[in-house]
């Protein structure tokens, strides 16, 4: 899948571009908060139909500006050799539902368009995989899951949507004497088959992944440390319809659903200890790497690949065998964004990148 063309219209503080791109490499050079992670997030947008870092979407619009438009022109590989073109755009206003679109085609559920454009982001905010709580890395297994299997989607978004209803209901009967067990009986009876292909599949991808994510990470560092991955779910070892029953009363004082797969873990470790308590930033930041460059070699179908200001706190042999890596014919194309053209220049050497300079939101 190659991104063509990319329009932008008062996204954030974009007022307007018109971008061609590279097969390969593509770079943006400028100082911060200049506007080039705004560019890798609109490209994000046409992937993931939404912003990386503002859930409202209304936040994306230009300050002034009553809308925003990002619009994609994509080449991708048939088969047969053949190459077909697709136009993806997302439509902003305020007030307004957002409009997103394929060819001349509304969606009717956003959620049809995931996985269509494969597309791994590495950013500064992946540290929170690392630094915050449990909710960012199922985050991490649901993004690459869902990418590849719709129905995982739409199961977790379905299970999710009941698990409020019965958090609700924990809530609202908390105190009570008369309680509606039958209403409890009802939505653990539609969560439970959920569960269990949400834990399955997160099994499955783990087991394949590892691999992987050792290997990625061993030819960035060197060979020289041991790293893994540990996914913990409660229902590796107990039947979360028994369970969901047997901890009702104790839910109820608690005002939540304590057994589920949204209490699943994703444990990374370093030799055998947690890499957030014995990795240096060094450690932590190829780790995180390694995932996500993982990620785009598990997802196989060469996804479009963004890399926001990833060189911080790496010494210069691993950042040289990262950009050898990613220019390798393992990655389809790429998009960087960095503070210093020179370094940038010698890093990639003689490749055929394109680069473009940010300064205030206007792109040449």
């Amino acid at each position: 899948m190659i991104l063509r063309k990319l329009s932008i219209l008062n996204y954030k503080n974009i007022r307007e571009a018109e971008l061609t791109f590279s097969d390969k490499i593509n770079c943006f050079v400028g100082l911060n908060g200049q506007g080039k992670t705004n560019i890798l997030d609109a490209i994000y947008m046409l992937s993931f139909t939404k912003s990386a870092f503002n859930i409202v979407d209304s936040q994306n619009i230009t300050h002034d500006a009553d809308m925003a438009l990002v619009q994609g022109h994509y080449q991708l590989s048939t088969l047969n050799s053949q190459s077909s073109t697709l136009q993806v755009s997302c439509g902003l206003k305020r007030g307004v539902k957002k409009q997103f679109r394929l060819d001349k085609t509304d969606y009717k559920r956003l959620i049809d368009h995931i996985g269509l454009i494969p597309l791994v982001m590495v950013c500064p905010e992946d540290s929170e995989l690392i630094a915050e709580g449990s909710d960012e890395r199922r985050r991490f297994l649901n993004v690459v899951i869902s990418q590849q299997d719709k129905t995982y989607i739409e199961h977790l978004t379905t299970y999710n949507a009941l698990l409020k209803q019965r958090n609700a209901l924990l809530k609202q009967y908390a105190e009570a004497t008369d309680i509606p067990w039958d209403l409890f009986e009802v939505l653990e009876a539609q969560m439970t088959p959920l569960a269990e292909y949400i834990y399955q599949k997160r099994s499955e991808f783990i087991e394949r992944f590892i691999p992987i994510f050792q290997s990625v990470y061993n030819e960035i560092a060197g060979g020289n440390e041991q790293v893994s991955l540990r996914y913990i779910s409660q229902l590796q070892d107990r039947n979360l319809a028994e369970a969901l029953v047997r901890t009702r009363q104790r839910d109820l004082i608690l005002g939540w659903t304590s057994q589920g797969v949204h209490k699943d873990e994703l444990e990374m470790l370093l030799g055998d200890y947690p890499l957030k308590r014995v990795g240096s930033q060094g450690q932590q930041k190829t780790y995180l790497l390694a995932m996500k460059l993982a990620q785009a070699l598990y997802l196989s179908h060469s996804p479009i690949l963004l890399l926001d200001d990833i060189f911080d706190k790496l010494d210069s042999e691993r950042v040289e065998r990262i950009v050898s890596l990613v220019q390798s014919d393992r990655f389809g194309q790429i998009f960087i964004t960095d503070t210093d053209r020179q370094h940038l220049t010698q890093l990639l050497g003689n490749t055929d990148a394109r680069i473009f300079h940010v300064e205030k939101g206007v792109i040449q």
